[in-house]
């Protein structure tokens, strides 16, 4: 089945290994709250708390442990707005209440269990609210500890990727490159991110589980690749050479991440048209999404052929996107034109 969000996918192949979970709390949840946990008794549950109408911004996990040897459980939400959301904090303590009604109605005890909740942030700009309930709650800081104690609160965990070093080697491979990659993912620079994607292939080349380091390798591609609009063909295609050159069986590799660019890319030139076109005519919309494609897996057109692509029937330039990856030159784009 196709996963249509793709941070989605990578968060959770990434995050649903419990030694990249375990790991996530052993470095960077505070010391006194790590030693209340215990980390080696973590399993992953199935459960999923997110609603059908917030999937697109919101990922999470949840993990039976102990805390202070009670039953307990760890609530990672990974956050994938381009924008912070002022309300995280009620979307945490919301989907906390769904978990506990959900352990009431499924277990005999009267207790609720204990959860920690965790939440990994890589929007654009700095997350500036803090975690705390009461921040949301007009005059709070203001109310005297009598009223204070009548109003629920509560923190959770806020991990802003953009913040990370990759510095400790001694962190899981998956877990530097999703920190990697979701810190630089959204960089202006084009150079961060492709440092960032031969620095993943060549951890992952280190792996003794070359199978599952080729598999978590098509993730990672198909997340770039959906995610990110400003890599040329020339650098994806650099890219998997390299790939193919540095795997053991990176030929038969290499032609799967190509099929898998060449595919987003028709995907993506699909996608933008109908989202452009209910704010714009269809034509000018499919003109706009051609040239932006044209740009991305041949060159960047001259202003000559930009003005003959708005010139275009909307067919042929459903049949340029369609064959978008089949061209090599501008000239084999200009065949196109009429």
């Amino acid at each position: 089945m196709q996963i249509q969000n793709p941070h989605d996918k990578i968060f959770k192949e990434t995050f649903s290994n419990v030694d990249v979970a375990k790991d996530f709390i052993t470095h960077f949840l505070p010391p006194s709250v790590r030693n209340t946990i215990d980390v080696a008794s973590i399993q992953p549950q199935k459960d999923s708390f997110i609603s059908r109408d917030l999937q697109e911004y919101f990922s999470d996990l949840l993990f039976q442990t102990k805390i202070h040897n009670k039953p307990a459980y760890v609530y990672f939400l990974f956050e994938h707005k381009s924008y912070h959301d002022y309300y995280t904090a009620l979307q945490v303590l919301r989907y906390m209440v769904e978990i506990w009604e959900t352990k009431r109605d499924n277990q005999k005890e009267k207790r609720l269990p204990i959860i920690m909740p965790i939440v990994l942030y890589h929007g654009i700009t700095d997350w500036y609210v803090g975690a705390s309930f009461r921040n949301l709650l007009e005059g709070y800081r203001d109310f005297p500890q009598e009223l204070q104690k009548f109003v629920p609160d509560y923190e959770f965990f806020i991990y802003d990727v953009s913040d990370y070093e990759d510095e400790d080697t001694q962190l899981n491979v998956f877990l530097r490159i999703i920190l990697m990659v979701f810190r630089d993912i959204r960089n202006s620079d084009i150079q961060v991110i492709l440092n960032t994607i031969y620095r993943s292939i060549d951890y992952l080349r280190q792996l003794q589980d070359q199978k599952t380091a080729t598999q978590y390798l098509e993730t990672l591609f198909y997340y770039i690749f959906r995610v990110h609009h400003h890599l040329t063909k020339k650098q994806y295609y650099d890219i998997i050479k390299h790939i193919e050159n540095s795997y053991q069986e990176g030929s038969e590799l290499a032609m799967t991440l190509a099929e898998i660019f060449r595919n987003e890319g028709k995907e993506e030139g699909k996608a933008e048209g109908r989202a452009e076109g209910k704010i714009e005519g269809k034509a000018e919309a499919l003109a706009n999404t051609t040239i932006r494609l044209i740009t991305k897996f041949v060159a960047p057109p001259s202003e000559e052929i930009k003005k003959k692509v708005h010139e275009q029937e909307v067919s042929t330039l459903e049949t340029i996107i369609d064959h978008i990856d089949e061209l090599e030159t501008i000239d084999d784009v200009r065949q196109y034109l009429k």
